[in-house]
């Protein structure tokens, strides 16, 4: 590992790591007791994005149950990197929300099969010129129509819209300060220098705000989504019988991704409780796939990832980026270890050791490292990784991942099921579930 990147991992464990949080929670605090500010949150929302929407139907509560100042925002989506393939994150993203409305219990699109899209600027336009004390009450109702397909609730909402356009300079202010603010992204929210993105990590938030006291003394019974509770899934202690019928579960994963390796341990949980078949099927990362990352995007998914490890008790921080060379070298010996029968354990050991011990697989001792504690043996291991008739594989396996509507790891398939990120795992377990009708089992 070069001495660059040695320093990189050195500067991200201390930027995003537990004593790095407690200390920028601290000063963010300080700082706003000596300005006399109050509890402030940024929330940020896209009209066409299912996510916000979800999203925007807590604000109310936050603002019931905690002593905040909420301001929220319209914004809308960035290109330039930020969303890669935007079509086909569309579709994910609607039908990925259709499913988490119906765990929540919240409506989605049931008065249309789509939200109005052809109202969109008019709706836009309207809620420019809404008086700024009753913007947060319209935009959340004009999200909530929008994403409930309420066309004729919305046609009635834009009566009078504006006729010339404002509502693209609104947007654009609003852009502009989720980007001073350090992000990139709707369906967010900042408060004191960190970011929580969407109802899947709304429960770092309300931790946060449990642990400054700001909860009033009259706040209702809790009613925010409990996500957590959501991904706490019982899986069986033996193999359903119904599981034998099911195709294999295909797991599209890259090694340089920190996703795919938080989703690991899960998805050997899951396919050993159900008795499945494991289809380990790696990609290219999006870098050598031609998609680059923007440093936004890069320095949130550090952030988020450094809290996601933690909160699951994985070790994580201290890593080698594997871009370039160490995957060509791990994806030759990977096929080698699955000719093994050991492309699992190879697998496991190389993202536990990269992602956690700076274990540099563009390097004989880093890969040898990985590969002894799998069993290989190194000469084999040396002459396969000359090899590149994984190329025609590896390429096979991200037309076959994109095919099913995903370009990103990690992304499950059963059959014709997918579910795309580490966070989606319970809405695979509840599928396998309603396939198999599985009992009660042991959490995990």
């Amino acid at each position: 590992m070069s001495a660059s990147q040695r320093l990189r991992s050195s500067l991200l464990a201390v930027l995003f790591g537990a004593r790095a949080q407690a200390f920028k929670r601290r000063c963010a605090e300080l700082k706003r007791k000596l300005t006399g500010r109050a509890h402030t949150l940024h929330v940020f929302l896209e009209l066409d994005d299912p996510y916000s929407y979800l999203l925007s139907l807590h604000v109310p509560e936050l603002e019931r149950r905690y002593d905040v100042d909420v301001r929220v925002h319209l914004t809308e989506a960035r290109g330039d990197g930020f969303r890669p393939h935007p079509d086909m994150l569309a579709g994910l993203a609607q039908q990925d929300c259709e499913r988490v409305a119906s765990e929540l219990g919240v409506p989605f699109l049931d008065h249309g099969a789509a939200p109005p899209v052809e109202h969109r600027r008019a709706l836009v336009n309207t809620l420019a010129a809404t008086d700024a004390a009753t913007f947060e009450t319209e935009l959340l109702q004009s999200i909530g129509l929008y994403w409930r397909g309420d066309a004729l609730g919305v046609a009635r909402r834009i009566e009078s819209a504006p006729g010339n356009d404002i509502g693209n300079a609104m947007l654009q202010r609003s852009q502009k300060l989720l980007g001073k603010l350090g992000h990139y992204s709707a369906a967010t929210v900042f408060y004191g220098g960190e970011w929580y993105w969407g109802v899947d990590r709304l429960h770092y938030l309300t931790e946060r705000l449990d642990e400054l006291q700001l909860r009033k003394d009259d706040a209702p019974s809790p009613g925010l989504p409990d996500m957590l509770q959501l991904e706490q899934v019982s899986l069986p202690v033996s193999p359903p019988g119904g599981a034998a019928e099911l195709p294999p579960l295909e797991f599209f994963f890259s090694i340089r991704s920190p996703y795919s390796y938080l989703a690991l341990p899960r998805v050997f949980a899951i396919a050993d409780a159900f008795g499945l078949g494991l289809d380990l099927r790696p990609v290219l990362p999006m870098a050598m796939r031609g998609l680059q990352v923007p440093f936004a995007k890069m320095r949130y998914i550090a952030a988020d990832t450094f809290r996601e490890a933690r909160r699951q008790g994985l070790p994580y921080g201290k890593f080698a980026d594997p871009l370039g060379a160490g995957v060509e070298r791990f994806l030759a010996v990977f096929f080698y270890a699955k000719s093994e029968r050991k492309a699992r354990d190879f697998l496991l050991n190389a993202a536990t050791a990269i992602w956690s011990e700076a274990a540099d697989v563009a390097t004989d001792k880093g890969l040898r490292k990985i590969t002894g504690r799998t069993g290989l043996f190194w000469p084999d291991v040396k002459a396969a990784i000359s090899s590149d008739e994984w190329r025609e594989i590896v390429e096979e396996n991200r037309a076959s991942m994109m095919a099913s509507g995903s370009w990103g790891v990690p992304t499950l398939r059963l059959g014709e099921f997918t579910v795309w990120g580490q966070d989606r795992l319970w809405l695979l377990v509840r599928h396998l579930e309603e396939q198999c009708d599985a009992g009660e089992g042991i959490l995990i």
